[in-house]
């Protein structure tokens, strides 16, 4: 019987209509939307002799995102000619951030702060998922949005959680979010969350120790030049990822558009997030 995913291979960038650098396999778990991508050029390889990964650039953004690099994207998206592969790489470079320093205000207090709670073990996504309360249970909380807003009690738990890392972008308070899923090799359903690597707080804030660090581990795997910024970077094949954390609802999005890239939102079941990430292993 054919391979159905060797039959749906492409080396055509439909956005730009350029030549892709690797086969693209859109039935893939995980895969962006092919026509969101306009680069799959760069190849990381973080430990000398271990595997590499792919990154595949793409021009998805979270729909409420307002970056200089968003609004970038979207400008250059707008009207039905193909857009140059020349004015989307434009478009898409990620603006320097003046700092890794937290730029956001709503609930500050808990985004720059970690749970005194046990650590809770989670063997992937969905099994931290069946243990949280529902979304609909947390709006009636009517959890404040401002920046003093702590933990509430259904929050202040600690898990530790192995998974994949299939995508990543950095937000304008300058939290990396990623969208950790389960294994691909495995036949599952496919499920994701959120888990977000928060701007760093003042140094004499008690968790700014282990968010630095946390933070320092993503950009060495990755390379500063390698970050992501509003768009969403694919990686192929997804990394192995063991990341600690606080759970956090992102009440700030109980509403309107869930936090996500587009082409895998229908398979992130929760706003519930990881957030802040408080340590975190990439690779095997």
């Amino acid at each position: 019987m054919p391979d159905v995913h060797e039959q749906t291979k492409t080396m055509r960038l439909a956005l730009t209509n350029d030549k892709a650098a690797a086969p693209l396999d859109p039935l893939r778990p995980g895969m962006p939307a092919l026509d969101s991508i306009h680069d799959d050029k760069t190849v990381i390889t973080p430990t000398a002799g271990g595997p590499s990964y792919r990154i595949i650039k793409t021009t998805e953004v979270d729909t409420y995102e307002s970056t200089p690099t968003a609004k970038a994207l979207a400008k250059v998206l707008k009207g039905a000619k193909a857009p140059s592969k020349t004015a989307v790489a434009k478009a898409a470079k990620p603006t320097p951030a003046a700092s890794d320093n937290f730029a956001g205000t709503a609930r500050k207090a808990a985004k720059l702060s970690t749970a005194t709670a046990p650590m809770e073990n989670f063997a992937d996504v969905s099994a931290l998922i069946a243990t949280l309360p529902s979304v609909d249970a947390m709006v009636k909380l009517n959890i404040p949005t401002t920046s003093t807003s702590d933990r509430v009690s259904q929050e202040k738990r600690n898990v530790h959680v192995t998974g994949f890392l299939f995508a990543a972008s950095r937000e304008a308070d300058n939290d990396f979010h990623m969208i950790i899923g389960r294994d691909p090799s495995v036949p599952a359903q496919e499920m994701y969350m959120t888990m977000e690597l928060s701007g760093l707080p003042p140094t004499n804030f008690p968790a700014f120790p282990a968010l630095s660090a946390a933070r320092a581990a993503f950009t060495q795997f990755f390379g500063a030049a390698n970050l992501p910024g509003a768009g969403y970077h694919f990686y192929q094949p997804p990394v192995p990822v063991v990341i600690e954390g606080s759970l956090f609802f992102d009440a700030t999005h109980a509403t309107g558009q869930a936090p996500g890239p587009p082409s895998l939102k229908s398979r992130m079941p929760t706003i519930w997030e990881v957030h802040p990430v408080s340590k975190i292993k990439l690779g095997p």
